[in-house]
Parts: structure tokens; sequence; C-alpha cells
């Protein structure tokens, strides 16, 4: 005997599906600004000659929920019969308990009609066997077109890979660039040419360069905000920046380290996997040691340490940052990076009061930005993200190395009042080392007046762009589909 009733599901959908009963009813629900994800999924969604299913991934409060809304309304905008779309969503407690193929039957047997139906399924990995159900659906039922979202991204990964391959695709949903959280809030944006990218910067003089600075003057107190609250949307139309950071600690963290790591995951140690999250925190965007957590964190074995790593990766709140080879130079070996998927996340759970008059957080926060930012621009290309230090002299680094069969780019951080790099710099050693084969490379700094062609006699001229233009560039181009072309 099942322990929910089709009443009890019945009950559900029509609380979840109020435009069965008024087609208008989706209004409610919608906001105006569309991410970039809407768009792409909307094509994979509705396109006419490959049927492929959407699963869209991404760490809570990104806007997932919000994504699928959109879709539903733009859906019926188009003509598209209200009772054809279906919204469920698996955290609920009562359609935990039951599994996808009774939800549709039940949901076929309500309306028995015609034409294209339109699954929409929020949190699918809650449901079991949602891989299995999936792939039945997409191979037995020609008529149905399904996009569903998830928390934990790589759980997701394996079912498209094992039963998902040419079914369906996973779309990764960082927070919000500061180009889309400028967007969200209908400011005005600085005048740029589309399509501009920042590798034409090194072609402007410098009265050109410093003309395209300054029109991000009027945006500096809201990336200043940006910087302390995120890319998260409702808390970014949100008029109380404070009880932001309660609710990202709460419905974010706590909600993700308590309930979703623990579930998909079985950690055997709750309090352990807070204290984890706390340390990598507290030392984000340095290179993280397993042994040396292990000892600061009761003692327990790098096993678990690394297990414990993977599951915060899997669960979308922290990247991840491999070691990189560049050039004839050695690099250091093993140990990664640890970033914070958003560095408001971080802000929250260590409930940093002013981190804009505090230089050396200020600086691991932007690093973590510009990591977030260049992780989601290049995702859907085949480049390779990590960071570079000299095996010989670890004080030497580079915060960021994107390689590509063309290209190798190199990104330095300093967010500070003084920008300088010496001659012994890791980034100009490797600009001036014609085996390195770099392309690119940027400093990003801090002040407006802060931008040029470093003066160090370089193969590859090293470009200093302040954070916030440098953020609102990469955000732009990947919001015009310049994804992957830097």
């Amino acid at each position: 005997m099942s322990i929910v009733s089709d009443e009890q599901v019945i009950k559900v959908l029509r609380q979840y599906n109020p435009w069965w009963r008024t087609a208008s009813a989706i209004k409610d629900e919608v906001k105006p600004q569309k991410r970039l994800a809407f768009y792409e999924a909307l094509k994979m969604l509705k396109h006419n000659n490959i049927r492929r299913f959407v699963v869209l991934s991404g760490v809570r409060r990104v806007g997932k929920t919000t994504i699928l809304y959109q879709m539903i309304d733009h859906l019926i905008a188009e003509g598209v019969c209200p009772k054809n779309i279906l919204y469920a969503t698996f955290d609920n407690p009562v359609l935990k308990l039951v599994d996808v193929e009774k939800v549709l039957s039940i949901y076929e047997l309500l309306y028995p009609i015609e034409g294209t139906r339109y699954l929409f399924l929020d949190e699918i990995e809650y449901t079991r066997d949602w891989e299995l159900w999936m792939k039945v659906i997409y191979d037995s039922r020609k008529d149905i077109r399904l996009i569903a979202t998830g928390s934990a991204s790589p759980v997701l990964e394996k079912g498209a890979t094992d039963s998902g391959t040419g079914r369906w695709s996973v779309l990764k949903i960082p927070t919000m660039s500061f180009y889309e959280y400028c967007r969200l809030l209908a400011l005005e944006e600085p005048a740029l040419s589309d399509g501009f990218k920042l590798s034409e910067l090194v072609k402007l003089n410098t009265v050109e360069v410093g003309d395209l600075i300054s029109r991000f003057a009027p945006l500096q107190n809201h990336f200043n905000r940006y910087l302390t609250i995120g890319g998260f949307p409702e808390l970014v139309l949100s008029d109380d920046d404070i009880y932001a950071q309660r609710m990202l600690r709460e419905d974010v963290v706590d909600k993700v380290i308590k309930r979703d790591v623990l579930t998909l995951f079985n950690i055997r140690n709750p309090l352990l996997m807070e204290k984890l999250f706390l340390y990598l925190c507290m030392n984000a965007t340095e290179i993280f040691n397993a042994s040396t957590a292990s000892k600061d964190l009761e003692n327990v074995s790098v096993a678990t340490i690394a297990g414990y790593i993977e599951a915060l990766e899997m669960s979308n709140l922290i990247y991840s940052s491999k070691p990189m080879n560049v050039g004839s130079k050695g690099a250091l070996k093993g140990k990664p990076k640890i970033f914070i998927a958003d560095a408001a996340i971080r802000n929250a759970v260590l409930m940093v009061d002013d981190i804009l008059s505090d230089e050396k957080e200020l600086g691991a926060i932007v690093e973590t930005a510009v990591y977030k930012h260049i992780v989601s621009f290049y995702q859907s290309s085949t480049a390779q993200i990590g960071y570079f230090r000299k095996a010989k002299d670890n004080q030497k680094k580079v915060d960021v190395v994107i390689e590509l069969p063309r290209q190798k780019i190199l990104c330095e951080v300093k967010y500070r009042n003084n920008s300088h790099i010496g001659a012994a710099d890791a980034i100009v050693e490797l600009c001036q080392d014609k085996t390195s084969k770099v392309t690119n490379a940027f400093l990003v700094t801090k002040r407006l007046e802060d931008f040029g062609v470093v003066q160090h006699d370089t193969a590859v001229p090293i470009f200093r762009v302040p954070a916030i233009a440098f953020l609102y560039l990469l955000g732009k181009a990947e919001a015009q589909g310049w994804n992957g072309k830097l």
C-alpha cells in the first residue's frame, strides 16, 4: 500500500499549477529579467530538429525555479494550452515519497488531452531512479518535452552520462555576474559597443581606455554592494542587506549542508562537514592542504576530508582550482585552491560586517568573484582553468590560468590601492618566457584610474584593468553569446 494517496498528490499538483484554472496565474510567479540560462534552455526545449531534455544545475536560491516559471509563462503566451504544462517539485514532502512515473500518470489521468506535454520537474534528484524514468520518458514518449532542476550537479551529470547521453544536457547556473546584477536592478548601462571584448583593451590608446573605464564610475557603489551580498537574485532585490545575509546563511548554507549534502552524499559526521565548510571560508583562495586540514579538524583522516570536499563541490558550494603548468616554469603539484561559489556565501558564514575597509578580506572576495566569472564564461568551452604556483619558489604565483588550444590567458588579482608588480613576479616572468605560449595577461586592479599596460618589457603585454570593468565586460560578453571568446 502506498504511503501517499492519489488524492494527496492531486491536491499538491493543483496547488503548484494554478494556470490549470486561470492561465494568467503564472504572472504572479514571473520576474521580468531573464538570465542567459533561460534563453539557452528554451532553445533546447523548443528545438525543431534535435529533441533534448534539459537539466538546470546550481546552488539553492540561484534562480532555477524562476527560470522554469519564465519558460512556462513564455509557452502560455505562445498559445500552449495551460493544461499541457505540468510543474512539480520533488522537494515537496508528499512528492518526495512518489516517483516521476506516479506523478506523470496521475497528471495524465487528470487531463487526458492531446498535443505536446511540457514537464517542469524541480529538484529532480530527490525522487528515486529519476534518471531511469527520464530515459524511459525520452525513449517512449515523443510527445513530451522536459526540463528539470537540481542542486547537486555531479549527481545530475552522472545520471546524464549513465542514462542521458543523447537524451538530455546539464546546464550549470552560477550566481549572477555583476553585469546580470546591474540588469536585474535596471541600472543605466555604460555606453559600450556590442561584442566588445576584454582582449581589445590592449589595442586602444590611453585616452580611449581612460574614456571607457570612466563610464563605470556611476556603478562603483553598486559594485561594492555586489561584493557584499553577491549574485543571488532574491537578495539583490532586497532593500535590507543585513537581513539578506541572514537569509543567505539560513536558506543556502544551512539547508544545503545540513540537509542536501547529508541526504545525497551519505555524510556520517554532519558537525565535521559544518566545521570544514567554515574552515574553507576562512582559508578561501588559499592553497588547500588536506593533511593540514585533517590535523586542524579533530585529526580526522585525509580520505574523509577529501570525500567531504568532493561533496561540497558536487553541491555547488565550492570550486576547486587545480595547479597548472605554464611554459618551462615548474609548477607546484597536487594541491588545489578552494573558492567559495559566491563571495557573499563566505561573507554570510563568517558574518563579516564591513569588508570594504579590510584590504585583505576585500582582495579574497574580488579574487573569488573573478574566478567565478571566468568559470561561468568558459563553462561551455574546452578551456582548462586553474592556477600557477612555481614549485621551487612557491611565493610566485598567478591566480588564474585559462588554457585553450590556441590561447593561454593569465589573470592576477591585485585589488588594493597599490597594484604594483615587480619584474620578478610570476606573471611578468611567464609573459617574458616565449616557451610559455601566453597569449593574453590581465592584472585586475582596484582604482578606476589604475589601468593600462604594465611597464615591464614582456613579449606579451600585461594589461591592468579595474575589477569593476573586468567583471562587467566579461559578464556582458557572456550574456551576448560570446562565451569562451575573450
